[in-house]
């Protein structure tokens, strides 16, 4: 069974998409730590991150640059952090995260609950960036 990841990149599960092309798409988490934290996952499904061939890797780490830049202007924040868990999801994937503080990027704090027209608003936000 394909993995959720790939079931929204594959158009099969709605979600708040940021970018895409060929390759890669981004999407805002549907259960972020902060406003504007987004996930970009490659539309190949690999598990691990390592395992991406060295020009895919590279690839996703530029798609991902471009990404968070247009967050660190949209967002309030003062960097964005970028995390590789991979263990909630078997599909490699770079979390993207504003930051004004450590506990930003804890994986362990509740997580945000934000209604459909804030989530338009950020995506947007972010867009105009891009």
């Amino acid at each position: 069974m394909a993995s959720i990841f790939s079931r929204i990149a594959a158009g099969e599960i709605p979600c708040y998409k940021v970018a895409e092309n060929e390759e890669f798409i981004a999407f805002h988490d549907a259960f972020p730590l902060v406003k504007g934290h987004i996930l970009v996952v490659p539309k190949a499904e690999i598990d691990n991150i390592l395992d991406l061939d060295k020009d895919l890797y590279l690839r996703f780490f530029d798609f991902s640059r471009n990404i968070a830049f247009a967050i660190e202007k949209a967002m309030p924040c003062k960097k964005v952090g970028i995390a590789v868990v991979g263990l909630e999801v078997p599909h490699a994937h770079i979390h993207l995260i504003p930051l004004n503080s450590m506990d930003d990027i804890d994986f362990g704090r509740p997580k945000l609950k934000i209604n459909p027209d804030e989530f338009i608003n950020i995506i947007k936000e972010i867009q105009r960036f891009l």
